[in-house]
């Protein structure tokens, strides 16, 4: 791609020409280093303006950027009895055809668009978890216009990343990661992907914001003004290199379209989950056993520290942090080396480390600092280990049905999910109605909504969308954020609490 030398280069070149002796050697270099800057490759984002075109970009990486198609099988949903007078010979004609019918439950195909990319040249394909989760049948489509079937190889619901493959007897054109720490806010990006339908479609735009956490506990989403709309899921963000630094995942908007503020799960993340899938078929992330919270000024002060850093433990399980003599009280300071900002820092670093490596970390306690040895654990393994207490006590019945910030949530149940057409394993709230005079209403929330998290937190009760709320406004925040799903596309959505 060519683009113009930009002013400051072009006028700095332009006095040395006119140097005599020695340094008219230095000229012709300042030139040409001038001319090789204007004329070579991409323009990186970093300090230049806007490229003249695109297209070069395109047609670097367009061959590797697939169009996904899904299809599963849901339950349909039956339709209503006709309307027939009272005692007329017709309603017990009605009544017996619909007898017959129970019993044998009606299915039908359901078919959902995606994108993806191929990151080798035996077939490997990166894409969300959300655009293939229940599929019982997946397409791609490559921009050459054929087609391959393709088989999961693992998933991550954690990062909503899934990991493809397709059999060719030829090798496939891909792309590769690129380090998404090096992507600075103001940087030019390019999205490609099958919004709506409309397969390979160009989008670019500059990174907006970086580090956003929306959805989960390891979340590193760029925030990206490119268009991404539904279809984009699962898709490259690329810089001007032509390298992918994130995976269009989500967007924010009370219109459930474009509106200027999406997000994309960063390469620095993606990368390492798709290693581990490739490897392993699932993910084996480091864990430390521990509770933390957040160091703020005031505890920072209590404790003697200079500043507000490092993750508070206010619990220590059974575990590998217990196992090195961790205690409630210690502040995690350093961890495997590298110092520790807060909790969310702690928790990146600890599930990018290895299982079963021995960490040194370095804790903050009674106005000093210890340095503890820590075999870390895994924490999927961790995870599924739930031992309930036998003296927990009864909790109250749990409602079915409840109206909260406008809205009317009820539990999904099997029926319901057929009903909407959910894959098999859906969890969530289902917006059963909305008041048209809510901030819920006039933000895009309507009836058939799925919420499937709450303050980053999953919600499959009532009850814990209750103690979500609960828990925002005991911390003085005025909203609550939302995971809404809607035809199986994500997005967020913030509601008052107050």
């Amino acid at each position: 791609m060519r683009t113009r030398v930009p002013a400051s280069l072009a006028l700095a070149a332009a006095p040395a020409r006119r140097v005599a002796g020695p340094g008219t050697l230095m000229a012709v270099l300042l030139l040409a280093l001038a001319l090789l800057f204007g004329q070579g490759v991409p323009l990186r984002a970093q300090g230049g303006p806007a490229p003249a075109s695109f297209s070069g970009l395109v047609d670097k990486v367009s061959g590797a950027v697939v169009n996904i198609t899904t299809t599963s099988t849901v339950a349909a949903r039956s339709g209503p009895m006709p309307q027939v007078p009272p005692g007329s010979p017709f309603e017990e004609f009605f009544r017996d055809f619909l007898d017959r019918q129970q019993g044998e439950p009606r299915q039908r195909r359901s078919q959902a668009l995606g994108s993806g990319f191929v990151v080798s040249e035996d077939g490997f394909i990166v894409t969300n978890n959300h655009v293939i989760e229940g599929a019982d049948a997946i397409e791609v489509e490559f921009y050459s216009g054929g087609r391959m079937p393709a088989r999961v190889v693992g998933t991550d619901p954690k990062t909503d990343i899934a990991l493809l493959k397709v059999d060719s007897d030829r090798p496939l054109a891909f792309v590769t990661f690129g380090d998404s720490d090096l992507a600075r806010v103001g940087d030019w990006v390019m999205a490609i992907g099958n919004p709506l339908g409309q397969g390979f479609s160009v989008s670019a735009g500059i990174i907006s914001a970086r580090g956003r956490a929306l959805q989960g506990t390891y979340d590193d989403f760029i925030q990206t003004d490119a268009a991404i709309n539904r279809g984009n899921s699962g898709g490259p963000l690329f810089n001007m290199a032509g390298e992918v630094i994130g995976v269009n995942t989500a967007i924010l908007s009370p219109t459930g379209g474009s509106i200027g503020i999406g997000f994309a799960m960063s390469s620095a993340v993606v990368s390492k989950v798709v290693d581990q899938l490739r490897a392993f078929g699932e993910t084996r992330r480091g864990w430390l056993g521990v509770r933390i919270q957040d160091v703020t000024p005031d505890i920072a002060d209590s404790l003697g520290l200079e500043k507000a850093v490092g993750a508070l433990v206010t619990d220590v399980p059974p575990g590998p942090a217990a196992d090195a003599g961790m205690q409630a009280g210690d502040v995690i300071m350093s961890f495997d080396g590298h110092d520790v900002a807060d909790t969310r820092d702690l928790v990146r670093r600890v599930a990018d480390a290895e299982v079963g490596a021995t960490v040194r970390v370095v804790v903050y306690r009674d106005g000093g600092t210890q340095t503890l040895r820590v075999v870390l654990g895994r924490r999927e393994a961790a995870e599924g280990e739930i031992t309930p207490s036998a003296a927990a006590p009864a909790l109250p019945a749990e409602p079915s049905e409840q109206e909260l910030l406008g809205l009317t949530v009820t539990v999904l149940t099997p029926e319901i999910a057929a009903e909407l057409g959910l894959p098999a394993g859906a969890e969530g709230l289902v917006v059963a109605a909305v008041d048209e005079a809510s901030e819920a209403y006039a933000k895009g929330l309507r009836e058939g909504d799925l919420i499937t998290e709450a303050g980053q937190q999953r919600v499959t009760a009532i009850s814990e969308l209750v103690a979500r709320i609960d828990e925002a406004r005991e911390a003085g925040r005025k909203s609550l954020l939302l995971l809404v799903r809607r035809a199986g596309e994500p997005r967020f959505v913030a509601l008052a609490v107050d």
